[in-house]
């Protein structure tokens, strides 16, 4: 597990690594998301196991988790991080917990392994993160490129809008 610091936010709230014990509440964080697939609770203590490393979580000031970005290091580009899950409960949306949260994961990142890219699927229909990565890019200064990976065609289940990747970088490098 990292030991990265933790990165203070406005209103008692810090970004950290995630640790097992994390898993149960970022399930629960993302089954009141209303927008993401929920995964097994199963999935998340995994990930909070496994992908620690590239995972980033938002505590209020008791260290509850309030909030949560998941990814991981593309195999065939380890320079690239693919944000899986972000997610915040709603008592803290709008706040910029999100943004500060993918700001953090990519600045952990890029510190212990190097990154020149994130890249992150969205929905059609999921606004909130499309102003999200807009937003990362703008502040990064990175261009933003966008394609449909995973057309509604491909998920087994009727109704599934399609998954447009968004593609962003190059990243600049950290400032030293």
């Amino acid at each position: 597990m990292t030991t990265a610091p933790l990165t203070s936010l406005v209103g008692g709230v810090s970004v950290g690594p995630a640790e097992i014990a994390d898993g149960a509440a970022l399930w629960r964080i993302a089954r009141g998301s209303d927008e993401l697939d929920l995964n097994s609770p199963y999935s998340y203590l995994l990930w909070c196991r496994d992908f620690a490393g590239t995972t980033a979580v938002a505590r209020d000031a008791s260290g509850r988790p309030v909030g949560f970005v998941t990814g991981y290091l593309r195999p065939e580009a380890p320079g690239t991080l693919f944000v899986w899950q972000v997610a915040v409960e709603g008592s803290h949306r709008g706040t910029g917990v999100a943004g500060t949260l993918l700001d953090a994961l990519a600045a952990r990142v890029a510190a212990e392994h190097g990154l020149d890219r994130v890249e992150a699927t969205v929905t059609p229909g999921n606004l909130a993160s499309d102003r999200l990565f807009r937003s990362f890019a703008r502040r990064h200064g990175a261009d933003l490129a966008h394609e449909v990976l995973f057309p509604s065609a491909s998920f087994p289940v009727a109704g599934h809008e399609a998954e447009v990747l968004y593609r962003i970088g190059p990243l600049a490098p950290p400032a030293s």
